[in-house]
């Protein structure tokens, strides 16, 4: 095992409790026990101790070690994780991961690597906790074609944005909530930003349907710039805020995907995933709609999903089991041709013919325009702006951001549009 956080020393506990349960229920053919464990700092004080004499700082040595029949990389990142998962794979040894941003970014050479060695990659870990989405997709849903994935697949975005929701907190306060219990990093980047959730869509689309995504081409945006002032209009209309992490078939085999906050429909099942929990809606052709919920992080979740791939691995005879392409044609659609309904709110000078002079720009790109609305500000009742909010009809992005830039020129906006997807599910 390389890494002994808080995941390592939850595989360890789990072992070390479940041990006998598990070699029980595999009927003796997963007897799982841990040989080495490869630490940064040796004199680190844990929370679970390990023996000494099975801690080194040499990575390395777990792949040369020849007692060690499966490697677990449970360090992150996409360097050293790399170099280790590589050489395992090289050496005939299976690999256990948990590392979305490594399969999302380095997962063509590492696939690669593991068809021609013949050595499989096991990653359920690595998407929605101890949520059992890959298994799922990979086994339960392999008779379907899916037509669409959607997710909340980050418990920090979403414990932040139902805070901001319910109790009135701008990002930063929520933010700090988050760390303070302990559901933000001290580096909270990938969390907000989008990233730890595309990486988490990528693997799901590249699993659905079959082709490699490239993640330089996915289109992400992160809560950073999510304001109450958007969180209460959106209440006010009748959805809720979420990070959506979708993935959507087209009927000519292109793919979209993208990570973005999104206005949701109260009534939408996903509108009630709370906290830190996710949530994964799969459709398929036959099977329908099907919804994976439930812990999305932590000790506990993570290391049960780490224990089922470990399980897998000790009892599987198929050499190939993890990811494999079997589509040569696929590619995605690019975000400007992408289409939804949208929201946009416009900061606008408080006079008349403002709702005239956008809606004509609006008009000349063809978008129409369901409904408007303006509600007063109550933390500014008395400015001289007033906040407009557009609900349009379903246009392709790239028409709508085309129209924007026109609009953004006219002398009575006093900052840049806003603009929130909304999602019908």
């Amino acid at each position: 095992m390389a890494g002994f956080g808080t995941v390592g020393s939850g595989v360890w506990k789990l072992l070390k409790e479940n041990g006998d349960l598990i070699t029980s229920r595999s009927h003796g053919t997963a007897r799982l026990e841990i040989r080495r464990i490869a630490v940064r700092d040796l004199e680190k004080k844990r929370e679970v101790e390990a023996p000494t004499n099975l801690l080194t700082t040499d990575c390395a040595s777990l792949v040369d070690d020849p007692s060690v029949d499966l490697i677990l990389e449970l360090i992150g990142g996409t360097g050293a994780a790399f170099e280790l998962v590589a050489s395992a794979l090289r050496a005939g040894k299976p690999v256990i991961t948990g590392n979305k941003a490594l399969l999302a970014e380095r997962g063509q050479e590492l696939f690669a690597l593991a068809r021609k060695h013949h050595t499989p990659i096991y990653f359920e870990a690595a998407v929605a906790g101890g949520i059992p989405i890959i298994k799922g997709i990979q086994e339960s849903l392999i008779g379907n074609r899916i037509r669409s994935i959607a997710g909340i697949i980050n418990g920090t975005s979403n414990y932040i944005l139902q805070r901001m929701t319910e109790a009135g907190l701008g990002y930063s306060e929520a933010l700090q909530e988050a760390k303070k219990l302990g559901y933000a990093e001290a580096d909270e980047s990938l969390d907000v930003n989008g990233w730890d959730a595309a990486h988490k869509a990528i693997l799901l689309g590249s699993l659905a349907h079959g082709f490699l995504i490239d993640h330089r081409q996915v289109y992400v945006r992160g809560i950073e710039k999510v304001t109450p002032l958007d969180i209460r209009f959106a209440s006010e209309l009748g959805y809720v805020v979420k990070l959506l992490s979708l993935v959507i078939a087209r009927e000519n085999g292109s793919i979209e995907i993208r990570t973005q906050p999104s206005f949701l429909s109260k009534k939408n099942i996903l509108a009630s995933v709370h906290g830190v929990f996710n949530a994964v809606a799969v459709k398929g052709d036959f099977v329908g709609q099907s919804l994976f919920y439930g812990p999305g992080a932590g000790q506990g979740p993570t290391a049960s999903a780490v224990i089922s791939d470990l399980v897998e691995a000790a009892r599987s005879s198929h050499p190939d089991r993890g990811f494999l392409p079997h589509r040569i044609d696929g590619e995605l659609v690019p975000i400007d041709d992408t289409s939804t309904s949208y929201y946009v709110r416009f900061s606008v000078t408080d006079r008349p013919g403002v709702i005239a002079d956008i809606a004509t720009v609006l008009a000349r790109h063809q978008i129409g325009i369901s409904g408007t609305h303006s509600p007063v500000d109550p933390d500014h009742p008395d400015a001289d702006f007033v906040d407009m909010v557009f609900l349009l009809h379903t246009c392709p992005f790239g028409v709508l951001k085309t129209a924007l830039a026109e609009v953004e020129q006219l002398d009575c906006l006093t900052g840049r549009p806003v603009v929130f997807r909304i999602e019908t599910l």
